[in-house]
């Protein structure tokens, strides 16, 4: 089962700032996040690290 990361645990496990993040967001070149209520995203752990190896290559 895959695991909901918050904006924190991005940043934590990227290494990439909240204003990079959204830079990225908004170039469509980061995984697309998740709505989970009003006021709450989040990213799929999955889609992370398959973006950040192939960011690596």
């Amino acid at each position: 089962m895959d695991r909901f990361l918050r904006l924190k645990e991005v940043t934590d496990i990227s290494g990439l700032s909240r204003s990079t993040i959204y830079r990225f967001m908004g170039n469509g070149t980061f995984p697309k996040n998740v709505d989970l209520g009003p006021r709450l995203i989040a990213w799929r752990e999955s889609d992370i690290q398959e973006w950040f190896c192939n960011k690596k290559n």
